[in-house]
């Protein structure tokens, strides 16, 4: 079945994506300025595809993942902002479909023929600290699958801390940026599911978890929005407390 883009009614009247947007669309269409909020409306995926997801894998998608997929099939909404006579798209908010929940491998970063392994990258020096977990392996000692390919601006995964075969409970979210440094982001899907959706897919709001911040080409995007639009903190990561906490 091909994706087919349309623009939620005004509120998201769809009991379903009202469901799957906590709600955001009315804030979004609700904000002077704002444009063209779209969703790819998509089926939910079949159990069977996710058995044959965790077979081919030989690891146990977390709960809150398999409920997800059962609601949809991954996950695309974007919208713009009107400046002037232009329209100029500004947040993308995504979750790839099973079928992209892809591993890591060195094919997936790499395509020069001399480029290092990630093995190469390893860097045991940072460990496990009271505000920090132990950070991903490239090597088998974890099994990590791309959620979302942030635009080009770092990738978003699900991690397996304890190699295959790998168990649902030993799952975590990470962040890993251009430079290839990990970036811990939630200990669930779910609590990473709602930090999208409180930043709105802004663009690099992910770098917010790193000690270096967005860049200053993203907050030259951020200020396309007058003051009045939605107010989301960067320097404070946990999101809007507006959105209600929820479970999948």
């Amino acid at each position: 079945m091909e994706e087919k883009a349309s623009p939620p009614p005004q509120g998201c009247s769809k009991p379903h994506l009202e469901k799957l947007t906590l709600g955001i669309t009315r804030i979004l269409e609700s904000s002077p300025g704002v444009t063209e909020v779209t969703i790819i409306e998509k089926p939910p995926a079949e159990r069977h595809m996710i058995s044959s997801w965790e077979q081919k894998n030989n690891c146990v998608m977390p709960e809150d993942v398999k409920n997800f997929y059962l609601m949809t099939n991954g996950f695309h909404m974007t919208w713009s902002v009107k400046l002037d006579e232009h329209i100029i798209p500004l947040g993308s908010m995504a979750i790839n479909s099973i079928s992209k929940l892809t591993q890591l491998t060195q094919s997936s970063m790499f395509s020069l023929p001399n480029a290092p392994t990630l093995a190469d990258l390893e860097d045991d020096t940072h460990e496990a600290s009271d505000d920090q977990p132990e950070k991903p392996h490239f090597d088998s000692r974890s099994v990590i699958f791309e959620l979302d390919s942030c635009n080009g601006n770092g990738k978003v995964c699900l991690v397996y801390k304890s190699g295959k075969p790998a168990l649902a409970e030993d799952t975590e979210i990470w962040f890993l940026d251009r430079a290839l440094y990990w970036h811990f982001l939630t200990d669930t899907f779910t609590a990473y599911y709602r930090l999208l959706i409180t930043h709105l897919g802004l663009p690099q709001w992910q770098y917010a978890f790193t000690s270096y911040g967005i860049s200053p080409q993203a907050k030259a995007l951020l200020g396309l929005f007058d003051g009045s639009g939605p107010s989301v903190d960067l320097n404070n990561p946990r999101g809007r407390s507006a959105i209600q906490s929820r479970r999948f």
